[in-house]
């Protein structure tokens, strides 16, 4: 017995923190996650089904990405200067709403407008970080963003469900039905985060105060690398450059699978859930492991399992996929987990915001113009080309970070 109770206390002691804030965002993240992934499976294909191609898929991506762009400064100068609380529970409403414009869309032009909503929905995405980032004590910053990770694991079920509804109903009537569903998910998640409490003094502000702020927070986005180390920028250019070469590939994963390897849509949605369940089991030990030897060996390692993961997609043997996906969630999470908790050591709380959204601005950019790229090489060159630039990008990247992160944990703020 005092075993098991030594052994009960020493799990209750380790995961303490996971209260207040951090529990809402945990079980929002838990709801999100579910709602998310189901029409994330077949969304291409849902593309394609009202009259796009390949390099459409590239224009909505684009557009979304743009409109995500475009919304960073400004929301990463408000979580700052007004607080992180209310922008993220009015935002996430307005992106519950955007699903039911996806849902509705009788031509690929509507999923455009759609896309458009949600990403300037998503200008909440700096404070919705920061204020996990100020909730997180410093020596479980690892451990929390790996469970931050894990609590999105019931998205090993959405391919499958959505599978379901697509064999059943078709792919045009099923993804409509998705929508939906993921539509009532995330409101469901926004009433949640109501009961989120602010981390800084809060502000009242009015929207045409907030169009007026705009030119002051692109100012402040620049600024604001005056006042944090230098390894913070190397890490944000890091960021942007791996998060623009997966890009280049994200949408056309599914396109390539099908129509190159002939894979089924129902084994398409067991390799998204195999990829979601390996970042789901390795997410605590991995996280655990960040915390132990530090951000930078595993941020590079995360980069050497992408390159892998890719280039055995790209073999076109169906036996090498499960692997294949499943090293590319490793990968995601050792490299989402590694990234935040060095960004949140480096960079103190009154930047964070600032940080995050300069940071953002520029990956989301990036993400849309390499993502048209990605769809116009694919379809006017090579369906195998931009995986290959994608598993041949990580090499002078992990040579990069090497040469200029080695020395950031010394320069870690606590």
């Amino acid at each position: 017995m005092p075993l098991n109770s030594g052994w009960v206390e020493r799990l209750r002691s380790e995961f303490s923190f996971i209260r207040g804030n951090v529990l809402i965002l945990f079980v929002s993240w838990l709801l999100i996650s579910f709602g998310m992934y189901m029409p994330l499976t077949y969304f291409s294909l849902y593309v394609l089904e009202l009259g796009g191609t390949p390099f459409t898929v590239g224009i909505i991506g684009f557009t979304y990405s743009l409109s995500l762009m475009s919304v960073q400064f400004l929301g990463g100068y408000f979580a700052d200067s007004y607080g992180r609380r209310r922008l993220v529970v009015t935002m996430t409403f307005a992106l519950a709403g955007s699903y039911i414009l996806y849902a509705l869309a009788p031509t690929w032009k509507m999923l455009l407008m759609a896309s458009i909503v949600e990403g300037l929905s998503l200008v909440y995405v700096p404070a919705l970080r920061a204020i996990l980032a100020d909730s997180l004590p410093p020596e479980k910053r690892g451990l929390g963003y790996s469970i931050s990770v894990l609590v999105f694991a019931p998205s090993m079920v959405s391919p499958f469900v959505a599978a379901w509804f697509v064999e059943h109903t078709g792919m045009l009537r099923g993804m409509r039905l998705i929508y939906l569903v993921s539509s009532t998910i995330y409101f469901s998640a926004a009433a949640l985060r109501i009961r989120l409490r602010e981390t800084l003094r809060e502000r009242r502000y009015k929207l045409s105060e907030a169009l007026k702020s705009y030119p002051r927070a692109f100012r402040e986005g620049f600024r604001v690398w005056s006042s944090v180390p230098r390894q913070a920028l190397w890490l944000s250019i890091i960021y942007v450059a791996s998060f623009s070469f997966t890009w280049l590939c994200s949408p056309y994963y599914v396109i390539y699978a099908t129509e190159e390897l002939g894979v089924d849509e129902t084994f398409w949605a067991l390799l998204v859930s195999i990829q979601n369940a390996a970042s789901y089991v390795f997410s605590i030990p991995l996280g655990k492991l960040v915390d132990v030897v530090g951000r930078v060996k595993p941020l590079v390692a995360s980069m050497a399992l992408l390159s892998a993961a890719v280039s055995l997609f790209i073999t076109g043997r169906i036996m090498f996929l499960p692997i294949a996906f499943a090293l590319l969630g490793m990968s995601s999470m050792l490299f989402s987990t590694s990234y935040q908790s060095l960004q949140t050591d480096l960079v103190s709380a009154e930047y964070r915001g600032r940080v995050i959204g300069f940071t953002n601005f520029f990956a989301y950019m990036s993400q849309a113009f390499t993502q048209l790229v990605g769809g116009y090489v694919y379809e006017s060159f090579s369906p195998k080309l931009p995986f290959i630039l994608l598993a041949s990008s990580q090499i002078p990247l992990m040579a990069l970070a090497l040469a200029t992160l080695s020395k950031a944990e010394k320069a870690a703020s606590y």
